[in-house]
């Protein structure tokens, strides 16, 4: 099976929260990341999801806890802060307040897969999303050079994690998928 034309690609949370160096979230691997996203995104056009985290109106339960150590993140949805690095044109995009983005919403547009995923944080949203649709019997490929962790440690201890659930997640790269 080709990785490139078998697969949705869905880009994690490529926002500029996690792209501006000056952010409590910045992702300090971002800008690479991100390049290599673009370069899958070129070869899969048609079959890129996005997904963009935006706080909740009001937190509730451990959320509360949460945001009281990131209260500049209680914005509005439509906050420059939430908006993604890409215009993604006519590409769907799953708004969600959780970390993991897998739900009714994003297997909707991926079905059962295979799902490459890319984005930040490696070590959360990411990795949240790739529990979920795995959970729910979808491959899922996590490209780990398409992917930025909040640290490099970070990053690659996520990606350590996730290939504990081998066969239901293996984790790839830019240049494996493009050469599949």
């Amino acid at each position: 099976m080709s990785e490139v034309g078998d697969c949705r690609l869905v880009v994690v949370d490529a926002q500029r929260v996690f792209a501006d160096p000056g952010s409590p979230w910045a992702a300090p691997r971002f800008a690479a990341a991100h390049a290599n996203i673009r370069r899958l995104a070129d070869a899969h056009p048609g079959a890129v999801v996005h997904t963009r985290f935006v706080a909740p109106p009001e937190p509730t339960g451990a959320w509360v806890a949460y945001y009281e150590q990131f209260p500049f993140a209680l914005q509005p949805p439509d906050s420059p802060l939430y908006e993604l690095v890409d215009d993604p044109g006519d590409d769907p995009v799953v708004v969600a307040t959780t970390f993991g983005k897998w739900g009714p919403d994003l297997a909707a547009l991926v079905g059962q897969g295979p799902v490459l995923l890319t984005g930040v944080s490696t070590d959360c949203c990411v990795l949240s999303t790739a529990l979920g649709a795995a959970d729910a019997g979808v491959e899922v490929r996590v490209v780990a050079d398409a992917c930025a962790g909040a640290t490099d440690a970070d990053h690659e201890r996520a990606l350590a994690a996730m290939a504990l659930y081998a066969p239901l997640i293996t984790v790839t790269t830019t240049g494996a998928v493009l050469s599949g």
